[in-house]
């Protein structure tokens, strides 16, 4: 695999790890050499950054490299090992980068929000080979949980891409406590490394030159602490690449989770169209959608058309579901329809516990169903 900071053994080698940050700093180096003064200014270098490096990337490290790779390793582990090679790296790298910031360069790079970077082409390199370093680590690292994971991801479809980057670098402090992603991270730099996740979120609708302003900015604040030193910008770059990555695994193993449930319920449904007008009462009995519900509803769509040629356009078409209307299915149905009442009793909780209301249209479905049977 070429060009890539994952063809370092997971051991923990020092003298190798080096070799391959220096490598690709090396890389890094001659990119940034391209670069404007508007790109970096802009935050236009980030998708520059993107269709250089990802693209390649993500051609030659497929599910077929990993399965190669880890022949017989459960993701899981893999994914852990990933994580720890990756903040192993953003360490050596922070202390490579640190020891080129100077009071002078720091205090320059301090200002760039008014600067033109033109006038300080020495500071605007520094930052940008560590800024561009751990955003194309920390990038390729989110891929590679998706990848292991099994999580469908085509970054050329801008859906998929900006729900990679959301991931890799849209980490907020709530989210840190609810992951429990935090219990990685020393008592004493829990601060800290909330400062750096705090701030404002990244907006799809704003577009990539944002996200690159954006990431600019965040990695300013590491550059513009007191006493800013070689161990504290290897203590920051490690935590943000470990936390950045644990988050990764977060979303993509719950994504997992509900990308085998739902097929799982697909081949095992014997009435699969009846299979998505259920789950969406089940998921509709609050009035609010969640995002596993969503996902889960998404991919279910899928399975039943790929697994039963099933496409159905008036459930594409509704709007608001009228429960009527799934009774009426329901009573029309044939068969056993035991499979329909368990398959809603997974959909309910795949978001967490059965609320009051989806307990109820559980309630009412096995009512509906019980009483299909009886007038057969």
């Amino acid at each position: 695999m070429a060009d890539s900071p994952y063809t370092s053994s997971i051991e923990n080698d020092e003298e190798l790890d080096r070799e391959v940050v220096e490598k690709e700093r090396t890389q890094l180096r001659k990119f940034i050499s391209t670069l404007s003064p508007d790109d970096i200014k802009s935050g236009g270098w980030f998708a520059k950054l993107c269709a250089q490096s990802l693209k390649t990337y993500t051609e030659k490290t497929n599910a077929e490299y990993f399965r190669e790779k880890y022949t017989g390793v459960p993701a899981s582990a893999v994914v852990d090992q990933r994580i720890k090679l990756a903040s192993r790296y953003a360490a050596v790298e922070g202390a490579l980068s640190a020891g080129a910031y100077t009071a002078t360069v720091a205090a320059t790079i301090g200002s760039l929000g008014g600067a033109s970077p033109a006038t300080v082409p020495a500071a605007i390199a520094t930052l940008m080979v560590d800024v561009t370093f751990i955003t194309q680590l920390q990038l390729r690292l989110a891929y590679d949980i998706a990848v292991l994971y099994k999580v469908p991801l085509d970054i050329t479809d801008p859906e998929d891409m900006w729900k990679l980057i959301r991931v890799a670098f849209t980490v907020k402090s709530g989210e840190l406590a609810r992951e429990g992603v935090n219990k990685f991270v020393p008592v004493m730099l829990r601060p800290l490394i909330k400062k750096f996740y705090s701030g404002s979120v990244l907006n799809a609708a704003k577009g990539l030159p944002f996200v690159g302003k954006y990431l600019l900015q965040r990695n300013i604040i590491k550059i513009g602490l007191p006493l800013i030193g070689i161990p504290l910008a290897v203590i920051l770059n490690r935590y943000t690449t470990l936390v950045a990555g644990r988050h990764a695994e977060s979303v993509f193993r719950n994504e997992a989770r509900i990308v085998e449930l739902t097929r799982r319920l697909c081949e095992q449904s014997k009435h699969p169209q009846l299979l998505l007008w259920v789950s969406w009462l089940v998921i509709m009995a609050d009035d609010k959608v969640s995002d596993d519900e969503a996902l889960l509803i998404r991919y279910l769509v899928r399975f039943v058309r790929d697994h039963h040629g099933i496409s159905d356009e008036r459930f594409a078409d509704v709007v608001v579901l009228d429960p009527a209307m799934v009774w009426n299915l329901i009573a029309n149905e044939m068969g056993d329809l035991e499979d329909i009442l368990g398959a809603a009793t997974i959909v309910a909780n795949v978001d967490g516990p059965l609320t009051a209301n989806e307990k109820s249209t559980i309630a009412e479905l096995r009512y509906r169903i019980a009483n299909s049977h009886s007038q057969e």
